[in-house]
């Protein structure tokens, strides 16, 4: 007898599947064993105790479980396992050292300078994983750069040995050798700490790897036990994000080892020669226990789930397939079309890691996802019971639960429920204490709309209960249509897998939401990822990067290259077994646009060693576009191989079934749905037979899993799955409507629709877009709005758009009155019509229904250029708005239909170069190609919203855009009065001053009897002779930020938080000018420190560093290339918390450009970019330091800089100290001598950089808080 064990071990089960062939007998036996993931009392490691378990079941022979387990029967073990996940979680990996090029020691810790959530004024960012970083004094360079074509063309000195050829092919210069003898000596010193594991990542190391084997050869002799190399895990231009997998890496594959030795040592030691043990990678490949690494680890349970559905219920028929894997503790989404999608960027647990991953997205929302009800409105997650203590039916003390919302609703028998539960694991699901926490919710809930909305009728248990399910599939929903939307596709073009311990309860709701036809529930739904294992391959994957321009040429030395990756692979899966017959290779190239960085990986089509036409053909179908006359590079070469020992699956052809209605139900059960309980036929899966027909209402009951079938839908039993057919019609929820109310329930399912709307349409414009700032910088935000203008809901983009946006659409609305008609499409940027600075260009649609404007979608995206002094649109020095390129008041983009291409040429070219000195937009085609896609994005959102209204009727959809604007004013109002109440009714009065002196000043003024407040700015200083006026949309955005971020709940964003509000600014003030003074300052500078006066006035938060930073660098000509970034600084210290260094605060979000692209594209190198320590001020909790970012530069440029508190400081609050002001130093090389300059060149200034010149920006620090201690 030989059993084959697939395991997967999940946050809250772990799953076991035995196939058991007994001797005579070739037909497996299956055995499904399910049991908690954490246990101590009971067990220390579950896929052993479950394997335990088996061979007592299968063998009759008691195993204590003190004793090591005999292996005679066991063939095979493969396994999924969150143990990497867990230690990544929880931070419990392997200490270890980061070896990084001299200069970058805290680039890990800077990241993309990017805040995860931008309304905590408590900035949380992951931790860095390694204890100790070291700089080694190493340097490459490399020759020549790409955003321009003179850069391309660089002389290589003959004979000089420092110019090598990389990998890539592209020739490096080496500027600095590492010293041996030094790194030996620190190394000793990190030995000495106890550290026994390192990580070695220098900058370009992917395309020149000698000096980081050069180091890791040392750190072996040394004696480290884990020495990691970023250029043989992941060879791959970013060094932030190759940086961060060397990291996790070295941090979590000792952990891993020592879980695999932990493992091994409770069997036979015959297991290490007699078992194939075997774990799944994120990538969806097994590979053997020896060689299971850390980086590779994060997916390894989901990966298998996506396995086990691509593989077994894909069919030619059904050509795309959604997988929705709902587990305890999250839920995982995918998506499988005929090829294993894989990702190369990814963030898990705070860390952004590059390795090849299966494109599964998590969403914290599972079946111990725990309830709350806030702000009237239900709220699901992402808090997590977890496996201990679990829901609360789990008899351990849990909270309400997902899980517990089943179980009251009917949804789960607790007769035909594991009996796995309570201290002794042997209790049933306990029925009573979950009733009990539903009573004491459910009067939550009507105590509330008792006080806010008495003609709603109170909500029974089972309307709250399935209130809070709703909401829980629509934030599962979420995740699902972004994912779908990024390939270029509509959700219901799939048919949706549905597995994970809770999926099939949850199957039919979520189809109908996502308009979904056909729900596919395999057999083993419940195991599906344990059952994936067992019909996985083995991988062996190589991958090397790559320069070369995509040419008939080039692809001979690619051909070369491949065949040698596929020897080294064919060499290693023999060595694991396999017959050469049984391997095959997936063959990829990464090929991208040039001088763009969005870079698909595209799979070698049958024979055909044609690339091209499927990257185009990929290309137009995720971004709708493709570039024509434009090189394609090739990145990467990858190699995938791929052994199999069981050959393909090929689905069973069940065409020859006969289906007919089953009436073999066990018995009657009460099952509450969307219009009440009703009585519901309960059937067991193991009685049905194939052909059989199950119409809705039912249960669907097997050993491991409760199937929902939904009133209107019907099941279809086949041998080794069941469909369900949804009546998507059903869902339609329009009618006649008298009066709408708002209900809270629904109220929390219009904010997730409105919410997912705006993020749609922000997905669109990022992938139809083709510019830096708005494809990779993600400088954009997109809304929708009511007819009057109004703000209903905006994603979460940049926060200096959130209330300036629906100042543009009201704008349009007056100047155009009546004159807006179905088909056209608005567009202005102007300062005095809602816009905020001038490249922030806005395109407004409005939304018709029977002839009327029923809403307006809107999407603003920073633009490279659009004319005026310097390239950029950004110059330090103008005075009047028409240096600063061209303004838009009004202009319709669209007519009739029809895109006004000639129009808004001459609005950008022909307008702005007829004053002096000034040039018309040095960027047309990109223009022009952004604002198409922001039509675009605009055209997406007016489609949701006209399936939101189809789906519910314009009154109720109208209604709840009224609702929710009401929700936030009342978070607003609450808070308010709260303040009020704290300050013993004291008015909040704070100033600040920018660095020339003018005077920013408020006075809020709050009502404590109905939380209306006045923000008055009277007392601010004039418009000033510069660019740091902004204009009072501006004001709006800073506003409505701190209310949301003092607020502290997730509150919906939108007009609401701004209708209890009355602001007073002076005309001609600098926060409110006139004239056509310049702007381009107010947003990046002056947003900041409205932000810092505000947070003051409330005492909220000490004052960030205030400023954005902003370097532009480039040049001019035919020939001429521009560059721009905003670097990150201290936030300020609160109450409670110290500051964050190297972040961007308040009204800024955006990413800063890996250094290895920078690099790359520009004729600049990064000498340093690190934190400025010591630089925020101190206090009981400290600010938050600047950074330090050193850049020289290669030939000569013009460079301009734009920044603020160089000479006020970031002030602290209750007794804590300033944080640094900041400094911007010009290291001038003089002409003809070896003599160099230091100049300070203030805060605003235009320089002309000479060859090796170098600049040092030093940005400010948070203030600190309290009193400092010592």
């Amino acid at each position: 007898m030989k059993i084959r064990f697939c395991i997967d071990r999940g946050g809250t089960f772990t799953d076991c599947l035995a196939f058991v062939t007994r001797d005579n007998n070739p037909n497996e036996e299956v055995i499904v064993t399910k049991l908690l993931s954490v246990d101590p009392n009971n067990y220390k490691d579950a896929p052993t105790e479950a394997i335990r378990r088996v061979l007592e079941n299968v063998t009759g022979v008691s195993i204590d479980r003190n004793e090591k387990i005999p292996v005679e029967h066991i063939s095979q073990i493969r396994m999924g396992t969150t143990v990497a996940t867990n230690a990544l979680l929880e931070r419990k990996g392997e200490p270890c050292a980061l070896l990084i090029t001299k200069g970058l020691k805290d680039l890990l810790f800077i990241g993309n300078q990017a805040r995860d959530d931008i309304f905590d004024l408590n900035i949380k960012c992951a931790d860095i994983l390694y204890t100790k970083a070291l700089e080694v004094d190493e340097r490459i360079e490399l020759v020549g750069y790409t955003c321009c074509k003179s850069g391309m063309n660089v002389a290589i000195p003959d004979g000089d040995e420092n110019y090598i050829k990389g990998v890539t092919g592209e020739y490096i210069k080496i500027s600095k050798k590492p010293d041996e003898a030094k790194i030996k000596k620190d190394l000793m010193e990190i030995y000495e700490s106890g550290i026994r594991s390192v990580a070695i990542c220098f900058l370009h190391s992917y395309i020149y790897p000698e000096h980081e084997e050069i180091v890791g050869r040392i750190a072996k002799e040394i004696g480290f036990t884990n020495v990691t190399l970023s250029s043989k895990i992941m060879p791959m231009i970013k060094i932030v994000p190759r940086g961060n997998s060397v990291c996790a890496d070295a941090y979590l594959t000792p952990c891993i080892q020592e879980y695999i030795n932990g493992f091994i040592e409770g069997f036979d030691p015959k297991i290490k020669s007699d078992v194939i043990v075997e774990f799944m990678q994120s990538d969806g490949g097994l590979v053997n226990m020896n060689q299971f690494s850390g980086f590779k680890a994060i997916l390894s349970g989901p990966a298998a789930g996506v396995i086990g559905y691509a593989k077994n219920l894909y069919d030619d028929n059904h050509k795309m397939i959604i997988g929705f894997d709902m587990g305890g503790t999250s839920t995982d989404v995918s998506r499988y079309a005929g090829e294993l999608e894989h990702v190369y960027e990814t963030k898990t647990a705070g860390i952004t890691i590059q390795a090849p991953q299966l494109d599964i997205n998590t969403v914290a929302a599972g079946g111990g996802s725990k309830l709350f009800f806030r702000n009237g409105m239900f709220i699901v997650g992402p808090e997590s019971g977890g496996a201990d203590p679990g829901p609360a039916c789990y008899r351990k003390g849990g909270s309400l639960t997902i899980t517990d919302c089943n179980l009251i609703l009917g949804r789960l028998m607790i007769n035909y429920f594991p009996k796995i539960f309570g201290k002794t694991e042997d209790q049933p699901l306990d029925i009573d204490a979950t009733t009990q926490l539903f009573d004491e919710l459910t009067k939550e809930v009507n105590d509330f709309i008792e006080q806010n909305t008495p003609s709603i009728p109170p909500k029974t248990v089972d309307e709250v209960a399935y209130g809070f399910l709703t909401v829980a599939n629509e934030a599962m929903c979420r995740p699902i249509r972004e994912m779908a939307q990024s390939k270029g596709y509509n959700t219901s073009q799939h048919v949706l897998a549905c597995f994970g311990g809770a999926g099939s309860q949850h199957a039919c709701a979520i189809a109908k939401n996502l308009g979904i036809k056909k729900v596919w529930i395999h057999k083993y739904a419940s195991v599906l990822s344990a059952y994936g294992l067992s019909t996985a391959d083995v991988v062996y994957e190589l991958q090397e990067p790559c320069a070369d321009v995509y040419s008939d040429e080039s692809m001979s030395n690619i051909k070369e290259r491949i065949e040698n990756l596929i020897e080294e692979s064919c060499k290693r899966l023999k060595y694991q077994g396999f017959k050469e017959d049984e391997i095959r290779y997936d063959i990829y190239l990464n090929l991208r646009y040039d001088r763009t960085n969005c870079a698909l990986m595209i799979l070698k089509e049958g024979a055909s060693w044609d690339f091209e036409t499927p990257f185009v053909r990929k290309y137009r179908q995720e971004f709708g576009f493709d570039i024509k006359d434009r090189d394609i590079i090739i990145d990467d070469i990858r190699v995938r191989g791929i052994g199999n020992k069981r050959g393909n699956i090929i689905k069973p052809d069940y065409s020859y079934l006969e289906f007919q209605e089953t009436n073999s139900s066990i018995e009657t059960t009460s099952v509450f749905f969307e219009n009440g309980r009703i009585n519901t036929e309960v059937y067991l899966l193991s009685n049905l037979k194939s052909g059989n027909i199950v119409k809705g209402p039912a249960l669907i009951i097997n050993d491991t899993t409760t199937i929902v079938v939904e009133p209107q839908c019907e099941a279809y039993i086949y041998p080794d799955y069941i469909e369900i057919e949804i009546n998507n019609k059903f869902n339609n929820k329009t009618g006649l409507v008298d009066e709408v109310n708002c209900d809270p329930i629904q109220l929390s399912i219009f904010s997730h629709r409105f919410m997912s709307i705006a993020e749609q349409m922000g997905r669109t414009l990022q992938q139809t877009s083709i510019s830096t700032n708005i494809k990779e910088r993600l400088d954009f935000s997109c809304a929708i709005f009511g007819p009057d203008g109004g703000l209903i809901s905006n994603a979460p983009h940049i926060p200096v758009h959130l209330g300036s946006m629906q100042e543009a659409v009201k704008c349009q609305i007056e100047i155009l009155k009546d004159d807006i008609q179905d088909g056209d499409v608005l567009v202005s940027n102007h300062p005095e019509a809602g816009g905020s600075h001038l490249p922030d260009i806005t395109v407004i649609t409005p939304v018709f229904q029977d002839n009327e404007i029923v809403f307006f979608v809107a999407s603003r995206g920073h633009h490279a250029d659009i004319g005026g002094l310097q390239p950029g649109s950004m110059p330090p020095s103008s005075k009047r708005l028409y240096e600063e390129g061209a303004a838009i008041r009004s202009f319709k983009l669209v007519h009739n239909g029809v895109f006004d291409e000639e129009g808004i040429t001459k609005i950008l070219v022909e307008n702005p170069k007829q004053y002096d000195d000034c040039s018309g937009t040095r960027c047309l085609n990109d223009n022009i190609s952004d604002l198409k896609a922001q039509v675009a994005a605009n055209q997406r959102g007016i489609l949701l919203v006209k399936s939101l209204i189809v789906e519910y009727g314009l009154k109720v959809v109208q209604a709840y855009m009224k609702f929710i604007r009401e929700n936030a004013e009342l978070a607003v109002r609450n808070l308010l009065k709260s303040v009020y109440k704290k300050y013993e009714g004291k008015e909040l009065i704070a100033e600040d001053f920018m660095d020339d002196g003018t005077k920013i000043k408020l006075k809020v003024t709050i009502n404590p009897e109905d939380g209306s407040s006045v923000f008055d700015f009277t007392g601010t200083g004039y418009q000033v002779y510069g660019n740091w006026n902004a204009p009072r949309a501006i004001t709006y955005s800073a506003i409505i930020y701190c209310l949301r971020a003092m607020v502290g709940t997730d509150i919906p964003l939108n007009q609401g938080c701004l209708a209890p509000v009355k602001i007073i600014i002076p005309e001609g003030s600098i926060l409110s000018p006139k004239g056509g003074v310049a702007v381009v300052g107010g947003n990046v500078l002056t947003s900041q420190r409205i932000c810092d006066v505000i947070l003051k006035a409330f005492n909220a938060t000490a004052a960030s560093q205030g400023c954005m930073n902003n370097i532009t660098f480039g040049k001019e000509g035919d020939d001429g290339w521009g560059y721009y970034e905003i670097q990150a600084g201290g936030s300020g210290a609160g109450p409670t918390w110290h500051g964050r260094s190297g972040i961007h605060t308040h009204m800024t979000n955006t990413r800063i450009t890996d250094p290895e692209i920078l690099e790359k594209r520009y004729p600049v190198i990064l000498k340093r970019f690190e934190i400025r320590e010591n630089s925020g001020g101190r206090g009981e909790f400290n600010g938050g330091d600047g950074v330090i970012r050193e850049l020289e530069f290669l030939e000569p440029l013009q460079l301009s800089v734009l920044t603020e508190r160089r000479v006020f400081a970031p002030y602290g609050l209750e007794g804590g100290e300033n944080g640094m002001k900041g400094e911007n130093i010009w290291i001038h090389n003089i002409e003809n001598s070896d003599k160099t300059e230091i100049l300070n060149i203030g805060g605003k200034n235009t320089i002309t950089l000479g060859i090796n010149d170098r600049i040092i920006i030093k940005t400010p620090g948070g203030g600190g808080w309290g009193k400092p201690k010592n």
